[in-house]
């Protein structure tokens, strides 16, 4: 599983929104300069957001983006599956029916108990806390690797 550059954007957009708070409405121009998103992409963003029920889209002069959820109710695993879709470390877990040995294998035990384990961590990080520092925006501090 690798992040696309969707769900990155994804999640810069919905730290920038979650830091402002429920229910502000944003610009898109302010989002996008903000997160460093092209504006074109972000749109495309926000239409899967919008569906997955985390945003609601304002049209018009004064129009944007706002969250429909509080921010700590908003997981790192709800925004990464709503771009990506479920997450899973081989195709084994996530299409059993692609290999007719996963129900017998090994190795398909492990990758179901690996997967599980990220989709559980990234659960239990959530967007009021990885709001506070701005650590998903561009210009926020850095974690030291």
């Amino acid at each position: 599983m690798r992040l696309t550059r969707a769900g990155e954007y994804a999640i810069r957009c919905i730290s920038y929104l979650s830091k402002k708070g429920l229910g502000v409405s944003i610009s898109k121009q302010e989002i996008a300069e903000q997160g460093e998103i092209p504006p074109s992409f972000l749109a495309k963003i926000a239409q899967d957001l919008s569906k997955g029920g985390l945003i609601e889209i304002q049209q018009g002069a004064k129009g944007g983006y706002r969250l429909l959820k509080a921010p700590e109710d908003i997981t790192l695993l709800e925004v990464v599956e709503i771009m990506i879709g479920r997450i899973y470390l081989n195709d084994c877990v996530g299409r059993p029916a692609s290999c007719p040995s996963s129900p017998r294998c090994l190795v398909h035990k492990v990758w179901d108990n690996a997967s599980e384990e990220l989709r559980t961590n990234l659960a239990k990080a959530n967007f009021a806390q990885l709001s506070q520092e701005n650590y998903c925006l561009p210009h926020g501090p850095m974690l030291d690797n």
